[in-house]
Order: C-alpha cells, then structure tokens, then sequence
C-alpha cells in the first residue's frame, strides 16, 4: 500500500475519534460510504443513517489509535484494525474495544464501508 493511502486512512479512521468530526454530518456524509453499516461494541448494528443521526456526546479516545495496522486487502480495499479506549467523562467510565473497519476507494476516494468493535476487558 502507497504510503500516502496509510497517511490518508489513518486520518480519516481517527476522525471518526475526535469529537469535532464524529458529529459533523457533512463529514459523515464524505467519510461513509451509501452502504455503510457497523457493529458497535455494544452488540447494535448501526445503519450509514443512524450513525449520522447520533446525538452528540462528550468523550475522549487515546490518539493515534492504539495497535494500529493496516492491511492492503487489493488495490482499492483496505482493513484497518486497533484497540479503542474511549473514556467519556459525564458517566466516569472509559470502554476498551478490539476495532475493525474495511475501506474502499470509490471514485478515488477512500469511504468506509463497515466497521465493528468488540470489547476487551
């Protein structure tokens, strides 16, 4: 894989962490792709609608990304994987998660198609 699609992906994976970006449907709408699903450590599958449609929360995730690593799954198509550790201060709790998500470049650009996470303890 190209170093700058690893620089590119990494961006992109870690705006899904930062508050700023994780609410902001106008970058949702560029980041996923019309397909996108996921996951979510909590066991709930997330339609591309319902996640642009969460409530904004406050939280705080450790970056970059713990255990980071991505994987060249063809010339368009890539899996990054890491640990998420995400506190979020008004419940006093932080959530530790094995994460997935599969990329693909439409039209040239990178869009995620699906996501998981699973907790760790």
């Amino acid at each position: 894989m190209h170093p700058d699609d690893v620089d590119r992906l990494t961006v992109l994976e870690e705006s899904l962490w930062r508050p700023e970006t994780r609410f902001d449907r106008d970058h949702l709408r560029e980041v996923y792709a019309d397909d996108f699903d996921e996951f979510g450590r909590s066991g709930r599958h997330w339609s591309r609608a319902a996640s642009m449609e969460s409530e904004p929360e406050a939280f705080e995730t450790v970056l970059p990304l713990p255990h980071l690593r991505i994987r060249d799954l063809g010339p368009d198509a890539a899996l990054l994987t890491y640990r998420s550790e995400t506190t979020y201060p008004e419940e006093g709790v932080t959530l530790v998660a094995n994460r997935s998500s599969v990329w693909q470049r439409i039209d040239g650009t990178w869009r995620l198609r699906f996501h998981q996470g699973t907790p760790t303890h």
